[in-house]
């Protein structure tokens, strides 16, 4: 199938956060309504033609900050060799202690990201590993019961979903922070993006979810709005999906691409219905994948990635 334009019609809202006055969201309904879902391991090619047992984890992840980092680090420190593949203490790989940061974690320029070992991130269980392929944060996380986007780098759980910040002035001269809330697409990864053989936010491939996103990333979009902001969130996402569900009626179908993200409309997943059929997924649900190093985009930049570099970062 297909992958479609990046420059589509998108139904854009804006809520006030709940939460704090000074700030207010604008959201991607077109993504956030669309039926995509991570087929990492059930369909993913990999951002690369030559590695597509990866998924997106080749280049490896770049943390936000130090929290990022910390928490993180609480995790490895309970992974198991028998969870890890690329485990320190199998001595593979220099420092052995998995409680020391640099034993899993390199410095690119300024900022710091997982290794890359054997041609992707550390963190990557390769097929045949007995744990099963995917991200041993991930697997670990699940598990435990842990959700997942408690224990991944900061950019790896938020992909495909993108948060990016604005300063927006008013005519009488006070301001507020804009938080957008939208679809990772391969602009997210700087100019290195459109050269990625392979991406699944636009392609009809992996818009084959039971769900539209802002239900099956319910604890993802919790975590970068609020729960206050989520519902109010979720109160936009269905008056969207009846408005959709109206057009859809033989009167109304030619507005159809103007309210529904193209890839959802190509896969015959409209609203999250889905009418065919993925392969059984063999490896860690959706968010198992690791992207590559944020993109600065305001304050308390959390999302963003950049593929500068396609084999030599490997």
């Amino acid at each position: 199938m297909p992958e479609t334009p990046l420059d589509i019609p998108r139904t854009w809202a804006e809520l006030p956060d709940p939460a704090n006055p000074e700030q207010r969201f604008r959201v991607d309904l077109t993504w956030l309504t669309s039926s995509w879902t991570c087929i990492f391991g059930a369909g993913c090619r990999g951002i690369y033609a030559d590695r597509p047992d990866d998924g997106c984890c080749t280049l490896g992840a770049h943390f936000t900050d130090a929290d990022d980092l910390e928490r993180v680090g609480a995790v490895v420190a309970e992974l198991g060799e028998d969870e890890w593949q690329h485990h320190p203490g199998r001595g593979r790989h220099g420092d052995k202690d998995p409680a020391r940061p640099k034993a899993w974690t390199e410095k690119e320029g300024d900022a710091r990201k997982t290794k890359v070992v054997d041609g992707a991130c550390i963190f990557l269980n390769r097929p045949g590993f007995p744990a099963g392929a995917g991200c041993a944060l991930h697997q670990h996380a699940v598990l435990t019961g842990t959700p997942p986007h408690e224990a991944k780098p900061d950019v790896c759980w938020q992909l495909p979903i993108r948060r990016s910040y604005r300063t927006v002035e008013r005519p009488d001269d006070t301001s507020y922070l804009e938080v957008t809330i939208a679809e990772y697409d391969r602009r997210g990864w700087g100019p290195g993006g459109h050269d990625l053989d392979w991406y699944c936010s636009s392609n009809t491939e992996a818009h084959v979810g039971a769900e539209p996103v802002y239900r099956s990333n319910r604890a993802e979009l919790t975590a970068l709005m609020g729960h206050q902001a989520y519902a109010a969130l979720v109160v936009r996402c269905e008056a969207h999906l009846d408005t959709v569900k109206r057009a859809r009626s033989a009167g109304g179908r030619a507005l159809i691409p103007l309210l529904v993200h193209p890839a959802t409309v190509e896969a015959g997943t409209v609203g999250g219905r889905r009418t065919r059929v993925p392969r059984k997924r063999t490896a860690p649900p959706p968010g198992a994948n690791e992207p590559a190093r944020p993109v600065a985009e305001g304050p308390g930049r959390a999302a963003g990635a950049t593929a500068k570099k396609r084999r030599s970062s490997s």
